[in-house]
């Protein structure tokens, strides 16, 4: 949120003179004038200058009048807005493109509205664990309130850059480069969550500047160099269990269905030890990572 102590100046928009019209208006002006000029002059030189004098200076006047009339035009082009300032104060903004004619006192400073993305560096920061890792984002946004982009920061541009790096460090900090878990999130596992909450972040860190952020993205994540072996088998030891966890779990599963479809089926009796004995011989042949080799007993199965 803004600090309540620095005010905030609000977009106010503008509507202006068509730029056409005003500036026949001072061509006009401008025609008439040089011909009061010509015929103030002419006056004088026929000793008529109780007439002649007034006239040619009020001429001048409305000539050089006109022609710093001239300074008010300006044009807008698509997707850009124009801030206007009188003597230091905030007047306006005139965001609809065209050609329009303003006070020509007005300093006028051009806003971009375009879409504007960026590219964070690659940042060495640690995860939610202490790992060292690299990160970078991709940054999509846009200026909303030309006014707060103008008067409540320096630089707008160098604004959003510093910040949108310190919400991917400060983001990368509370997340873990990878997790088997599935309901635990991590930078690597669940990469739309953590595109949404950088994105809120920043745009959070943005709300003063008159700026909105339309996307954020994780365009760059690895372990640090100098880590990044380790972690790797770290992370292949960690699939390694998964996976066999998966594997026990299923053939569980597995065995208690034939114990209990023999039973149901009432194909042979077992006793504690046979069951044990078939339990055992089933957990190695859906364990095992290669496949078992059946043996035939041609004699009686339980002596």
């Amino acid at each position: 949120m803004a600090n309540p102590d620095v005010p905030l100046v609000k977009e106010t928009l503008r509507s202006a003179k068509s730029g056409g019209g005003m500036l026949t208006l001072l061509l006009l002006v401008m025609l008439a004038s040089v011909a009061g000029i010509i015929l103030g002059g002419v006056l004088i030189e026929e000793r008529e200058a109780e007439v002649g004098g007034p006239l040619l200076a009020a001429s001048i006047l409305v000539f050089i009048g006109s022609v710093v009339g001239l300074a008010g035009l300006v044009v807008v082009e698509p997707n850009e807005a124009k801030v206007l300032l009188l003597f230091g104060k905030y007047v306006g903004t005139i965001k609809k493109d065209g050609w329009y004619w303003v006070n020509p006192f007005y300093s006028k400073k051009k806003i971009s509205l375009r879409i504007v993305n960026f590219e964070t560096d690659h940042m060495k920061v640690n995860d939610l664990d202490g790992n060292p890792i690299e990160i970078a984002a991709i940054v999509v946004w846009r200026v909303v309130d030309t006014a707060e982009a103008s008067f409540s920061v320096s630089d707008y541009h160098d604004y959003v850059e510093v910040q949108s790096e310190s919400a991917v460090r400060n983001l990368a900090s509370q997340y873990t480069y990878d997790t088997h878990d599935e309901k635990v999130p991590s930078l690597r596992g669940h990469t739309q969550a953590v595109a949404d909450r950088l994105r809120q972040e920043i745009h959070d860190r943005l709300d003063r500047a008159g700026v909105e952020v339309m996307e954020a993205r994780i365009s760059h994540l690895a372990y640090a160099q100098e880590i990044a072996e380790a972690m790797l088998r770290r992370q292949q030891a960690g699939a390694v269990i998964a996976a066999r966890q998966k594997i026990v779990d299923g053939a569980v599963g597995m065995v208690e269905m034939a114990l209990e479809r023999l039973a149901e089926k009432k194909v042979v009796d077992l006793d504690a030890s046979q069951k044990a004995a078939m339990v055992s011989n089933l957990l190695v042949v859906l364990c095992s990572e290669s496949n078992a080799t059946p043996v035939v007993n041609a004699g009686t199965l339980y002596q």
